[in-house]
């Protein structure tokens, strides 16, 4: 049965009477006569939040107030919420000083104070402090210190209970004073026995154990903890209630015998036996059951004569039966719930008591308490429940608190710009919500929670959440067990902080300078390209439209029948991977996407993802590749898409399982690709197989590739003659052959290195029509040279059906041939390809004002013009761009031309290869390698058993990528392999298949539930670059929604710009000042975000390098152990040299007055011991290297 009497609003109304008319009292009904004092100045002897609560009573009761503060806490709000503030402790650690007896006092008589409020914690149930107080002839704010004695000694106050007939747990009669004695007990009684503080309470000092070998160590780390707390390390047991509730009950006593209860909360839901959610009254807690406990608790309390305010704490076992466990006598943290339901001021009584008035004075009569609703209290800590409630130390860079009706808010020193130190308790502010019944109540406080911002730790607000929306908590009962076995609370949704975050990644922008390694010093532009307009409406119909209703057979043949000359749009990869180093940002290609949707429809595709595009997109875009499938699929649904798949390679430089490439064109086909273009750098049919059949499974449109080199027109170059071509294409049966046949494809040849000519171009397209009168023929190629029009147009006279091209500015040298020049070529003719030049000169004027904002990965910036020399060294468009930047980041700049030539006399060395990522690449390593160690092809080859090859030429003699036609060349690969292993065969034929689903609980484990099949796809490519890529969007959040040049090189100071996260939620953001180098290696940036000044901390890397910071553990090395949590090191329990097993204790943390045993990760030896007892540490700080 609940209660939901009226509450008596006005119970402390009389409280307000002006103080005047009050000089002094006598008692009525007592036979103790007592001089009413009025009290004018309140010292609070402790910290924070209960600090101010006691200053906000006195100052509404006209008293002056006078706080202490500790050297560590200067800048904490209670110092400031006082009319007076001291320093105490001075050079003690920073609990010590305010356990400082004798230097409070000592301010306290030196500043006239009156009386001193101990608050909860440090000195609060200590009776010498009590005492103390006293013989300085200064009152003390709570019980009598014979009172507080009793009461702290929890072997006394147990004894007390006994004698007023109260039920008691088994346990102690004293404390104990060693290990032998809790054996002793735990021999008698059994496990579970739980140990707790004599001195003190809050959960400090309190372990439970379940088993003989926990025994010593609990009793260790309980006895340390008791002692820092409590400045003494006496303990005692008891046998441990399971699953009980902790129903607690206040009372109120004055100085004439006057007892009352203001009736119970339940403080069940607890962690560490610290309680987290207290809820006031106790949720269907049995009418007898209440009367018991509450009568319980006034016998206890008038058995002591106790006075002031103070709790009576029991356990309830599932049968209903009670039993004391201890008195506070002191106020609590969770004071607030019942101060919400009975409408009484608990710091006002506790005042005016001291005061000498006495309750019924105060209109405090038991008959006149009543209860009116439910109040909830949460304990907002800077806890991070994903790390088991790790406290977490920081600056708050942001703090908005939530408000509102039923809302009571008690906090400390919670405000933007506070420091969160690891020396005192994790509280960050206390959460009250008030409702007429618990449901109502839980609703408020989740909305308040649900509106807190806190940046720059992480709190407990998550988990909350999960605890007030739990059914159980709602509309049943709770244990103190409930957090334990209900393990969904810890399924957290994660903050997402994104304004926050970007504030980070723009401050370490204008600090340190671009994330991406920029290959050229040049700045983005300044000017942002004008987006053409875009009529409203859906976009017209395109060849997509025809793929989805006909499928790829119909798509293939209404192709094959199209009148006039295709075009494929490279422009949203190839071209930009050839000319900008496949820097271009989703951002970019997203703004030009509709246009292109509702212009250029009859395109054949837009190539727009897959190969270099995939792991650039994580490794230096810092953004998710398939997000990019995704918005562009959305804005351009019209046009098919197509992607560049590397055979058995997929995506990657490696080899994969079978499984896993037929996962991954299934994922891309879920996304919207339509279109994979499969190709193998060697022409390696098993290879190229397998990722032809992987994309046809999926339900794409597979165009076979055929990678081109040499030159088909010349007859002196017999190695890739038109007959190989032929042959390879099916001229004879053979296994590609039989798969194009009972598939529907489409032919592709592709001249990566732009080696076509014109005469070429009709040699090999017009003998493929002839051969496949009815297969679809695409080309490819680059106009390194500048004769890739001419090229093109000849392969579209000898039966080309598509070709690729680039918009005009994205076109040419290392790219693609002109759109433009193309439609303009084919106007009026046969082949036209129905494409508007005005749309093209549009386009291409879009993308020239946007090249201009990655300038520095532009090519022209080291490279003015193509070169006809690519006949000649067959190096890939690519390619080419790249070789360029690195020669030049090499300091090779002024021998690329050397460089060329080497690549001629390395692919040569390599037996001429075809040459296509990777094997360009292998071609490329050894260019280098021979330019930079001055080595001629003769030399390499008179050397090969003794130099130190690029491990890219060694993995390919092995035979890493596959088999190159004409096989290996002798003798130089088996003098640079000698004993090594070859492949044979297909590289990834014997490569086991992947676990997809223990990769995705992997990865859920190491970044949280959040993890999308596309996610597991990105890790099973490249796991180091996934990894990377999840950590840095973590750290630095969404930054694909900035704008490029603010990616590239940040804001300007003064600078004010919009940054739009989702549609309808925009950041406004000026960049404001950028501070002074501190003492941490870091500098402060101020922004105004949505018209509120903000600031973030970065580290300076230049600078750092020349400070000494202790080292971090890197996550990646097992052996490495790092702190989990930032603190102190208690004690360090191994040596350097030690052999240790895995579980085995390393050292204890101390953090907020609660320690950690940091255990071994494996078993091995001690190598080196980085910390020593006392060092201060931050979260993985390196401890110490354990070596298997």
């Amino acid at each position: 049965m609940l209660l939901h009497v009226g509450g008596m609003r006005s119970a402390l109304g009389l409280l307000a009477v002006r103080r005047a008319c009050c000089l002094s009292r006598t008692t009525h009904n007592s036979p103790q006569t007592l001089e009413y004092k009025p009290i004018k100045k309140v010292m609070v002897a402790n910290r924070g939040e209960i600090a101010i609560r006691v200053f906000r009573a006195c100052t509404e009761l006209g008293i002056r107030t006078v706080a202490v503060y500790s050297e560590q806490d200067t800048g904490q709000m209670h110092r400031q919420k006082a009319d007076e503030a001291y320093l105490i402790g001075k050079g003690l650690p920073p609990v010590a000083a305010y356990l400082d007896i004798p230097d409070i006092i000592k301010v306290a008589k030196e500043n006239d104070v009156d009386a001193i409020h101990p608050g909860y914690g440090f000195l609060s149930e200590r009776s010498d402090f009590a005492q103390a107080c006293v013989d300085a002839g200064v009152r003390f704010i709570g019980p009598s210190p014979d009172v507080v004695r009793m009461m702290g000694d929890k072997v006394e106050a147990r004894s007390i209970a006994i004698r007023a007939g109260v039920p008691v747990v088994p346990g102690t009669d004293g404390p104990i004073t060693c290990l032998s004695e809790a054996q002793e007990f735990s021999n008698t009684y059994g496990f579970p026995i739980i140990f707790k503080a004599a001195y003190g309470g809050g959960g400090r000092g309190m372990r439970v154990v379940k088993e003989y070998e926990e025994l010593e160590e609990n009793y260790q780390r309980a006895y340390s903890e008791a002692l820092a707390a409590f400045g003494n390390g006496a303990l005692f047991v008891e046998k441990f209630i399971e699953r009980p509730r902790h129903i607690e009950v206040q009372i109120l006593g004055d100085k004439y015998g006057n007892v009352i209860h203001l009736y119970e909360r339940d403080c069940s839901i607890q962690r560490r036996h610290q309680k987290v959610v207290e809820i006031a009254p106790a949720v269907q807690l049995d009418p007898h059951l209440r009367d018991r406990l509450t009568a319980d608790s006034v016998n206890l309390a008038r058995q002591v004569g106790y006075e002031n305010a103070g709790t009576v704490e029991f356990l309830v076992d599932k049968h209903g039966r009670h039993y004391f466990i201890e008195v506070n006598s002191r106020l609590q943290v969770e004071h607030t719930v019942t101060e919400q339901v009975t409408d009484v001021d608990l710091v006002h009584a506790q005042l005016r008591v001291c005061e000498g008035r006495s309750l019924p004075e105060l209109g405090l009569k038991q008959d006149k308490i009543r209860i009116n609703g439910f109040a909830i209290q949460c304990r907002v800590t800077t806890e991070d429940p994903a790390r088991g409630f790790q406290p977490d130390t920081g600056r708050l860079e942001v703090f908005r608190s939530g408000e509102g009706m039923g809302i009571r808010l008690d906090s400390a020193s919670a405000f933007q710009g506070a420091v969160i130190s690891p020396h005192y308790d994790s509280l960050l502010v206390k959460v009250i919500a008030s409702g007429k019944d618990l449901p109502a109540a839980a609703a408020k406080m989740n909305r308040a929670l649900a509106e807190f911002r806190v940046r720059g730790v992480k709190t407990n607000i998550p988990f909350l959440q999960n605890v007030l929306s739990n059914d159980q908590f709602l509309y049943g009962t709770v244990d103190t067990q409930f957090i334990d076995e209900n393990q969904e609370l810890f399924n957290l949704k994660p903050v997402q902080n994104r304004a926050q975050k970007l504030l980070h990644y723009l401050g370490h922008v204008m600090v340190n300078g671009p994330t991406t390694p920029i290959p050229v010093k040049a700045k983005p532009s300044s000017i942002d390209p004008v987006i053409p307009p875009v009529p409203l409406g859906e976009p017209p119909v395109g060849f997509r439209d025809v793929l989805l209703r006909e499928g790829p057979e119909g798509f293939a043949k209404a192709v094959r029948a199209h009148k006039g000359l295709l075009l494929m749009d490279t422009t949203f990869r190839d071209a930009h991977q050839s000319l900008l180093a496949t820097r271009v940002r989703t951002h970019d290609l997203k703004q030009i996407a509709p246009f292109v949707a509702h212009n250029f429809n009859n395109l054949f595709s837009v190539e727009n993802w897959g190969g270099a595009t995939f792991d650039v997109a994580m490794r230096f875009l810092c953004e998710c590749p398939w997000k990019r499938l995704q918005e562009l699929r959305a804005l351009l649904p019209n046009v098919p898409f197509q992607m560049l798949l590397r055979g058995a390679n997929a995506v990657g430089y490696t080899n994969y399982p079978d499984n896993a490439v037929f996962k991954f064109c299934e994922v891309a086909k879920e996304n919207g690709m339509d279109i994979f273009r499969v190709f193998d750098s060697l022409n390696y049919l098993p290879n190229l197989m397998l990722g032809m059949e992987a994309a046809g499974t999926a339900g794409g449109v597979v165009e076979a590739s055929i990678s081109y080199t040499g030159d088909v027109s010349d007859p002196m170059r017999q190695k890739y003659s038109l007959e190989y071509y032929l042959k390879l294409g099916g001229s004879e049966p053979n296994p590609l052959m039989w798969f194009i046949s009972t598939t529907y494809m489409f032919y592709l040849y592709c001249d990566m290195a732009g080696l076509l000519k014109p005469e070429s171009s009709r040699m090999l397209i017009g003998a493929l029509r002839d051969r496949f009168p009815d297969m679809p023929i695409h080309v490819h190629t680059h106009d390194t040279a500048g004769a890739g029009v001419a090229a093109m147009l000849a392969c579209a006279e000898a039966g080309a059906d598509i070709v690729d091209v680039a918009v005009d500015s994205m076109a040419g040298m290392t790219s693609q041939p002109s759109m433009g020049a193309i439609v303009a070529c084919t106007k009026g003719t046969n082949l036209s390809t129905g494409i508007s030049l005005e749309n093209v000169y549009d386009y291409s004027e879009y993308w020239e004002v946007a090249r201009g904002l990655y300038a520095p990965f532009d090519c022209t910036a080291t490279m003015k013009s193509g070169n006809a020399d690519v006949y000649e060294n067959e190096i890939p468009g690519g390619q080419y761009t790249n070789l360029h930047f690195q020669a030049h980041s090499m300091g090779l700049g002024h021998k690329f031309k050397e460089v060329k030539k080497s690549y001629t006399e390395a692919n040569k060395l390599l037996g001429d290869l075809i040459k296509v990522t990777p094997s360009s690449k292998i071609v490329g390593d050894l260019a280098q390698f021979m330019v930079q160690n001055s080595l001629t092809r003769a030399e390499v080859e008179e050397r090969a058993d003794e130099l130190s090859f690029p491990l890219s030429v060694v993995e390919f003699l092995q035979g890493h990528i596959g088999i190159p036609h004409g096989g290996f060349p002798e003798p130089f690969r088996s003098k640079v392999l000698k004993n090594m292993p070859r492949v044979e065969g297909r590289p990834g034929a014997s490569l086991p298949a992947m676990d997809f689903q223990a990769l995705e609980k992997q990865l859920r484990e190491t970044h949280g539930n959040d993890i999308t099949p596309e996610d597991v796809m990105s890790a099973a490519m490249y796991p180091k670059v996934f990894q990377e890529f999840k950590e840095f969007t973590h750290q630095f959040g969404p930054v694909d929604c900035l704008n490029t040049r603010l990616f590239l090189d940040g804001p300007k100071i003064a600078e004010e710009f919009e940054v739009e996260l989702e549609r309808g939620k925009t950041l406004h953001i000026k960049a404001l000042a950028l501070g002074d180098l501190n003492k941490a290696g870091q500098r402060e940036v101020f922004f105004e975000l949505n018209g509120a000044l903000r600031s973030v901390l970065v580290k300076d890397t230049v600078a750092m390098k020349e400070m000494h910071f202790h080292p971090k553990a890197l996550k990646d090395v097992r052996g490495q152990v790092g702190a989990p949590m930032p603190g102190k090191v208690v004690e360090v329990k191994v040596k350097q040299g030690q052999a240790v097993e895995k579980g085995q204790p390393l050292c204890v943390l101390s953090a907020m007055k609660m320690e950690t045993v940091v255990n071994s990760p494996l078993s091995g030896t001690v190598v080196k011991i980085y910390v020593n007892a006392d060092s201060s540490l931050e979260g993985d700080d390196l401890i110490l290297e354990i070596t298997e």
